[in-house]
């Protein structure tokens, strides 16, 4: 699959002499978009090859993945269950309305439950209650979906730098994978739990060509700032090109603001992986009262 990257021209990129490249996942799918089509490729192959008819996962109200996981579902002939972290709202979200009109079953946990979700003793209730399902993690962490992005680079993506955002460290991982030893894959997390990404890195991969840059969490996860509201809709506005306020704003803000202060060498050539995730900015728009570009 060959996926359209375009340059970005910005007066202090020609003046620190520096080449940025976005890499558009985002226009893989319009709706199972971005890093999810690859994390979900050979989850879908597995279930079918375990002849499986149903995938369950899990993952917050607004979760990319829930819903990238519905539609993937229901375009393969799977029936799906999501497992929502939190109380039931009587008026759904965007995000779940979307899920649930592509035959997602909604059901959820309290938050003292869901951090039991990796526990064999919930898996197996889950089990009792809904049957046989093929699992797939939060967030699709697991070595099919590491597999699916190490397909992200493509032969022809030699840049000295890939940056990322990361949320559960697979799609970072994937693409540490299939790098090469003279490029260096920044990793910008949108959650503060920076030893367990560095951990999953080092249990998946035995590259070393990697560094996380922790400091553009705009307050944690899910987090938002005036900075960077301004910043995604005025990026929007002059290149075209839509972020979302939970994973690829906050990376493209650190990652000018890093130019910025030279932490890029003269004549260096960035690759910025679009991760895609602009399901998320409708519900940011409603909660907040924003103008968030989005894709619903």
């Amino acid at each position: 699959m060959k996926i359209k990257t375009e340059q970005i021209s910005l007066p202090i990129l020609k003046d620190k002499e520096i080449n940025l490249y976005i890499k558009r996942l985002d226009l893989v799918h319009q709706h199972v978009s971005g890093n999810k089509w690859y994390k979900l490729k050979y989850n879908i192959i597995e279930a079918k090859s375990q002849l499986k008819d149903t995938l369950l996962t899990f993952g917050g109200a607004y979760s990319n993945h829930l819903a990238a996981t519905s539609f993937a579902a229901k375009l393969n002939g799977f029936k799906s269950i999501g497992i929502i972290r939190g109380e039931k709202n009587h008026q759904l979200n965007p995000t779940l309305i979307f899920a649930k009109s592509n035959g997602m079953d909604l059901h959820y946990l309290s938050r003292s439950d869901y951090r039991k979700k990796h526990t064999e003793e919930l898996i197996l209730k889950l089990n009792k209650k809904f049957g046989d399902f093929y699992l797939i993690p939060e967030g699709g962490l697991n070595a099919q979906a590491i597999q699916g992005a190490s397909e992200i680079l493509e032969k022809n993506d030699v840049q000295d730098f890939i940056c990322c955002a990361v949320g559960t460290g697979a799609t970072m991982t994937g693409i540490i994978n299939s790098s090469s030893a003279n490029q260096n894959i920044i990793g910008f997390p949108v959650v503060k739990d920076f030893e367990r990404l560095e951990n999953i890195v080092k249990e998946y991969s035995n590259k070393r060509n990697f560094k996380f840059i922790n400091n553009y969490l705009c307050g944690g996860y899910a987090k938002i700032t005036n900075k960077l509201v301004d910043f995604i809709v005025d990026f929007n506005i002059i290149h075209k090109i839509p972020l979302d306020a939970v994973y690829t704003g906050k990376m493209m803000m650190g990652i000018l603001d890093l130019v910025n202060k030279d932490y890029f060498p003269k004549r260096s050539n960035i690759l910025v992986i679009h991760s895609g995730g602009l399901q998320g900015n409708q519900g940011m728009n409603n909660r907040f009262g924003l103008n968030l570009p989005h894709d619903f």
